[in-house]
């Protein structure tokens, strides 16, 4: 043994103790001490009328709000004009049912007017703050501003003892996440930056995570051994909506694809946390992002619905994607070989979110009548949206003499009647400090690696029609290993 070697040993254990354990004190403090206001930048937007002041609302009725509310904006309003926004909002959500938590949330309402390359907003956002020195800011901006805000809240002092709380897209490849991590991580600590991805404060998300790890039948089977393969899919049976110029700089790989699809797939394949609390959970999500294949061209098949390039924003020979399909596979222990589909789009046949886990078939086929049913053997299932569900697929015999069967689903979970809307849930655990349902530096960085090589490459986008599952090209990815399964769904009112 080299001399010295020991102690330097012992020396560098310590040091490494000592972090974690100030870590996990800075941690504790974060989870125990409640944000005392809660700022949104952006708060004339679309996202706040449409997902935010409901939210909000909700927190007022359940009386889990009851701070000073700041709004900031370029839009030259007044308070006045603010209430107005924020009930017409909660109006056409048809949430309005307790006068008294509107008055209550509108009471808490404050205003800073302002551009966010002006040190003078800051200044004005401190001054409406008052004694509030623990502040969550929400920004509802964006991501170009991301940087700009909170660059002014170091520089105005309203970063010290604060969160800040990210909408994504985080970053739009590798090179600008880390970017922005790095100025994220210069102004505040990473237990006080709250990456918001909403699909994460879905019920039917958080059960795939419960529903893994609360039984324990799946785990002999949760493997390369008896999994042939998974398919997650989100289709959505309308367009961009007016989003054209949005969509335009996006796409649904980076849109939907990076961050929705792939938070599923971690809680799927990630191994069992080493102990109850959310640092463990997001340390395996990242090492399920870590063990992904980059994407290779041939891996990824894009499409773009008739009649996107008439939208209002986008450029008349648009290749964007408003479809995307792609085969993942994850090189780890648990997974090596089996493949991932995963596929989202815009004015497809249902507006749906499942999950399929197919199981290989048995391995020797002692009924004629056994082969998988349309290509699909046993499954599990899971769906996401618009009701939530968990359903196993099994055969069962027919009544009489002959050994034939059929394919059924014993449906073990239904929809949940009450439940928190994502951003009431996400905006609740954000300022309460706990960081279970948001994204880790880490996390976010090994994702992007993932779609790296694939974002800015030429690429041909295939035509289809509206109200179908996307291009044909799509099937032939997956007809390796059977074919995709299309929610049976009745098309969502809107």
């Amino acid at each position: 043994m080299p001399t010295g070697f020991y102690p330097r040993c012992v020396s560098s254990l310590a040091d490494m103790m000592k972090r974690k354990r100030d870590a996990e004190m800075r941690n504790t403090h974060n989870r125990t001490t409640s944000s005392d206001a809660l700022v949104i930048f952006g708060v004339t937007g679309d996202l706040a009328h449409k997902m935010i002041f409901p939210a909000l609302y909700a927190m007022a009725k359940s009386g889990v709000l009851d701070v000073p509310v700041v709004g900031v904006a370029s839009s030259k309003w007044s308070l006045a004009q603010l209430r107005k926004r924020v009930k017409d909002s909660i109006r056409q959500a048809g949430r309005i049912d307790g006068p008294a938590a509107l008055d209550h949330l509108l009471s808490l309402l404050r205003y800073v007017d302002g551009d966010y390359n002006d040190p003078d907003t800051f200044k004005a956002l401190k001054q409406a703050l008052g004694d509030a020195r623990r502040p969550a800011h929400y920004l509802a901006i964006p991501p170009a501003l991301f940087a700009t805000v909170i660059k002014g809240l170091a520089a105005a002092g309203l970063a010290d003892q604060a969160r800040v709380i990210v909408e994504k897209p985080f970053g739009r490849d590798l090179a600008s996440a880390r970017e922005l991590n790095g100025i994220a991580l210069s102004v505040f600590p990473e237990e006080a930056i709250f990456r918001i991805d909403h699909y994460l404060g879905k019920e039917a998300i958080m059960n795939i995570l419960y529903f893994r790890f609360a039984n324990s039948f799946l785990e002999p089977i949760w493997n390369r051994n008896s999994v042939a393969s998974v398919q997650i899919t989100l289709a959505e049976d309308f367009g961009v909506k007016g989003r054209g110029s949005f969509y335009e700089s996006a796409g649904c790989l980076r849109d939907v694809i990076q961050n929705h699809l792939f938070q599923i797939v971690a809680l799927l394949a990630m191994e069992p946390p080493a102990f109850q609390g959310y640092a463990a959970v997001h340390s395996e999500k990242a090492k399920v992002f870590q063990a992904m294949r980059p994407l290779q061209p041939d891996d990824v098949v894009r499409g773009q619905y008739a009649g996107y390039r008439k939208e209002p924003g986008v450029a008349k020979k648009s290749d964007v994607e408003t479809f995307c399909a792609l085969k993942l596979f994850i090189d780890s222990w648990r997974w090596e070989g089996v493949p991932w589909y995963l596929r989202s789009g815009k004015c497809m046949a249902a507006t749906a979110a499942e999950v399929l886990v197919e199981l290989k078939p048995p391995p020797q086929r002692l009924f004629d009548d056994s082969a998988p049913v349309d290509g699909h053997a046993n499954y599990l299932r899971f769906r996401l949206s618009p009701n939530s569900a968990v359903a196993l697929a099994a055969r069962v015999k027919r009544a009489g003499k002959e050994f034939v069967g059929d394919q059924r689903e014993l449906y073990l979970l239904d929809e949940q009647l009450k439940k928190e809307t994502p951003y009431e849930r996400l905006l609740g655990d954000a300022m309460a400090g706990d960081g279970a349902l948001f994204t880790r530096e880490d996390a976010v960085e090994a994702a992007w690696a993932v779609v790296d090589p694939v974002l800015d490459i030429p690429r041909t986008v295939y035509r289809y029609k509206p109200g179908s599952w996307g291009p044909k090209q799509a099937d032939a990815l997956i007809a390796s290993d059977g074919n995709w399964h299309n929610p049976k769904l009745v098309k969502e009112k809107k």
